[in-house]
This record gives C-alpha cells, structure tokens and sequence, in this order.
C-alpha cells in the first residue's frame, strides 16, 4: 500500500490579492500541518507582483503560484484553485485566516469516518479580535434543520452562535467541481456555496468539535467581503429561493438593519417592509434584533453583544 493510499494528497487552495503579509502567515499555517501529503495552491487574483516576490522567498516546493492576467473576484479565483488542485480532497483558506496544525489531520480522519455520500468536514474557529479570544459556532445544526435557518436565524444577538465560513470547510473536489462558488459574488460566497450544495442528495456535514481555525477579524484588518452595501446584500437575498421565509426575515434583521443604520439612510424601510410581507416570516425575535440593530449605535451594540446581554430573547 502506498502513502497516497494512506494518506490522500489534500489541496489546500488560497485566493489572495495586495494582502502580501497576510498570504504568507496563512501559506506557512498550511506548511505546518501535521498531515502531511499537502499541497498548497495560492491563486493570486490579478496583477500582484508583490505577493508573488513574498511568496516566491518562502521557497517551499509543495507551494504553486497561480498568477491571473487580471481580477476574477475571490470566488472565481477560488475555483480555478480548485480545478488546479491535484488532490483528492480540498482545503479552503482564506488569506487573513490561519490554521492551527492539526486541522488536516483531524478533518481527514473525520471524513474517511463519514456515512455520507458527499461530506463536507467542519472545524470550529478562535475568533480573534481586539476584545479578545472566543471560540465559535457554539451549536451544530439540529436534525433537519434547513442550512439557511442554521446560519441566519439567530438565538442570540451576538454574532456567532451558528457559523460555517470557508477557511473551516474540507470537501472532495469532486463536489467543488459539481457545485462551484459562484462568480462575481461579493459577498455572502460561502452561505451561497453552502445553500446550493445542501440541496445535492447524499450532502452532510461532519464536525470535529475543535476549534482548529484563528478567524481572524483584529481592528485595521478588512475582510475581503466586507465592502458590500446593503443594497447588494438584500438583491442578493430576494434572488436566492434556497432562503426560507423564516431565514430571510432573519437576515433583513441582522444583516440590513445594521448596515442602514452605519449608512443612516431609512428612505428604504417601506420598500424593505414590503419584502419581508412578500419573502419573509413573521417572528418576534427578528423583529426585535432588527430594531436593535436599526436604532441601537455600533459601539453600544457591540458592548451590549461581548458582554452576553439580551443573550437569549
């Protein structure tokens, strides 16, 4: 039996642009992986030379450089990342994000365990920011409860309580190749990918309950998907039919009410009310965390939120 027998190559595949530092903390976090037939793909979205030179004096073998003539957006550099991977099974990594040595190791294991026909492994994540450590999603999704409900509907005012982002994510590339992320998408990439794959007969979930993951979210450090308006966001919502009503009433609270409220602009709320009588669900907890977030300020929110008030409403 061969070591490929035992232990598949595993692709881990990173898009990046103008985040030079960034991209090397998270290529050397997959060079220290204990599982160790790796791989590591780093797609370098658009002219970066830079990020190249930086990754380039890392002179590791097992890094290949994908260099794009021009910009593809994050979720399409993600994909010909993957249709570059030479491994079996795929390892995403998001440049500003970094793994914690034995989260191959235990991911692999996981799905070589699994009784599905298309898993996905997910890892918990040590959200890293200026108020300090915490480890994150604190519940799994409960026996058929629908993904979107899962990453939307919130028990709690804090962010966090159900979480699946890709720097948490292990899949075969078999299911990458099947269902690709989806172009040209600003934001939302992984709850979209996530929402597709889930309707694909044989799809589960296998969790290793350990946070293997620092997600990283420190004060200066902008997230790629971060710049999306409102307005993106709640198109994005009235397109996607995998939503239920319940979920959809729940991300117009937690992900449009805070951004009208940084932008200070309620013109839109008869048209957004119109949407949640047509998309959406009634239920009270939504529609108190979407006054919160409409009227409460950032700084207060967020103070009220680490501090674990109104925790359970």
């Amino acid at each position: 039996m061969s070591k490929s027998d035992i232990m598949p190559l595993v692709s881990a595949v990173i898009p990046t642009r103008n985040r030079q530092e960034l991209v090397c903390c998270a290529v050397r976090s997959a060079l220290r992986q204990t599982y160790g037939n790796l791989e590591v793909i780093v797609v370098v979205d658009g002219p970066d030379p830079a990020t190249v030179r930086a990754l380039a004096t890392l002179n590791e073998p097992r890094v290949r450089i994908v260099s794009l003539e021009e910009s593809v957006g994050g979720s399409e550099a993600r994909n010909i990342g993957v249709r570059e991977a030479r491994g079996e099974w795929i390892a995403l990594l998001d440049d500003d994000d970094e793994w914690l040595p034995q989260k191959i190791e235990m991911q692999i294991a996981a799905l070589y365990r699994s009784r599905h026909k298309w898993p996905i492994s997910v890892c918990r994540v040590i959200r890293r920011r200026s108020g300090g450590d915490s480890i994150l999603p604190l519940r799994m999704p409960e026996f058929n409860e629908p993904m979107s409900e899962y990453l939307l509907c919130r028990r709690s005012i804090a962010h966090g309580e159900s979480l699946v982002q890709t720097s948490m994510i292990v899949v075969h590339k078999d299911l990458l190749m099947k269902e690709p992320f989806r172009a040209n998408l600003p934001r939302f990439q992984d709850w979209d990918w996530l929402l597709r794959v889930a309707q694909i007969e044989g799809f589960g979930m296998d969790w290793v309950w350990k946070p293997l993951v620092i997600y990283n979210m420190t004060p200066g450090l902008q997230r790629v998907t971060s710049g999306a308006g409102w307005s993106d966001a709640l198109q994005w919502a009235r397109d996607n039919s995998l939503l239920t009503a319940r979920a959809f009433s729940y991300f117009v609270a937690v992900q449009i009410a805070p951004r009208l409220n940084i932008v200070h602009d309620f013109s839109h709320l008869p048209g957004l009310i119109a949407d949640l009588f047509r998309h959406g669900k009634f239920e009270m907890r939504a529609l108190v965390y979407g006054t919160l977030f409409a009227l409460t300020p950032h700084g207060l929110r967020r103070h009220i939120a680490q501090r674990n008030l109104l925790h359970r409403m």
